[in-house]
């Protein structure tokens, strides 16, 4: 969900806000999830999508790790039957991104675009973003060469050389996943040994199409119209070196969307909103399920079953509310 910060104007305040019982920002899994299942409970819950319906999962070309589809489901696929299933139920969704949040005082204020919305609850679930390199050519080369999802974009560098950077779990199944179309994959890390898991770096290591490149960090994509090499430096012996390659995947870790919280919420060490057992903020009535209260897992199903959690729990919520 792509949220943006503004100042909370006075004059907008003062519009009658719309009353909603449950309101969910974002429409990734675990928003979807928590529609489904705050729907069935009669709620009728109100989703501001953000500018992406579906989150990460959309953009991704296949999820084979989701229960009940033996031969995977195409991201933008499960992501629209997610909504269509929680609209059958009386879920609404609104294409809309958040302003501005005030959760001094219940009900709670949120600004969008669009109007004033006030609520008994909010489920926080705006997702993550994919950490950026922020280095020269990384912004003018996204979508021409430069992605950050090797099973969205993979198919367009069939028989070519891309780099990967990163070396967490993330990267070496994109990488592996790169593998069936592309001619070669060298990852690149800045380190000399790689953070993901046993079975992965196995296989990585295992796989003829893969190469590695140690301690050493990109300083620089080159490129006119499309990717041509990128720089790199090698962090212990500072020797700078160009390689040329047709693509440039990365891998570097996602930071949680949380900004618009304007520091109302407590967040964990990582930037990660703080969360207990039971889906719960340190704000009564707020709860916060999927990536951007997820640091470990981040899967399609996690995330899903988080904000079902996020959902039971804010309609008992509103019950002890009413009794």
């Amino acid at each position: 969900m792509d949220l943006k910060v503004s100042d909370y104007s006075s004059d907008r305040s003062e519009i009658t806000p719309r009353v909603e019982k449950v309101i969910i920002l974002g429409a990734g899994p675990a928003g979807m999830s928590a529609a489904l299942y705050a729907a069935r409970a009669e709620l009728s819950p109100l989703v501001i999508t953000g500018l992406q319906i579906g989150g990460q999962a959309a953009i991704t070309h296949t999820i084979e790790n989701y229960p009940g589809f033996p031969s995977g489901v195409h991201g933008q696929e499960l992501s629209e039957l997610f909504q269509k299933q929680a609209e059958n139920f009386g879920a609404r969704f609104e294409f809309d991104s958040v302003t501005n949040v005030d959760f001094s005082s219940r009900p709670f204020k949120v600004v969008t675009y669009g109007g004033v919305l006030s609520s008994e609850t909010i489920i926080l679930s705006t997702g993550a973003a994919a950490n950026k390199l922020k280095v020269p050519g990384e912004r003018d080369l996204t979508g021409k060469g430069v992605s950050y999802c090797g099973t969205c974009d993979g198919w367009f560098f069939k028989d070519k050389q891309v780099v990967v950077v990163g070396g967490g779990d993330s990267a070496l199944e994109e990488a592996l996943f790169l593998t069936r179309y592309v001619k070669s994959v060298n990852i690149i890390h800045r380190r000399n040994e790689l953070r993901a898991g046993v079975i992965l770096e196995n296989r990585a290591k295992s796989n003829p199409k893969i190469s590695f490149t140690w301690d050493t960090v990109l300083t620089g994509i080159v490129g006119d119209k499309a990717v041509t090499s990128v720089m790199t430096k090698n962090i212990k012996t500072g020797t700078d070196a160009e390689i040329p390659t047709d693509g440039v995947f990365i891998f570097i870790g996602h930071t949680p969307n949380t900004d618009i919280l304007n520091g109302q919420i407590v967040l964990d060490q990582k930037g990660y909103v703080k969360i207990d057992e039971l889906m719960r903020t340190n704000i009564e009535g707020i709860y916060a399920a999927g990536e951007v209260a997820d640091p470990h897992y981040r899967q399609v199903i996690t995330s899903a079953g988080m904000g079902a959690a996020a959902a039971i729990q804010v309609t008992r919520f509103l019950e002890e509310q009413e009794n």
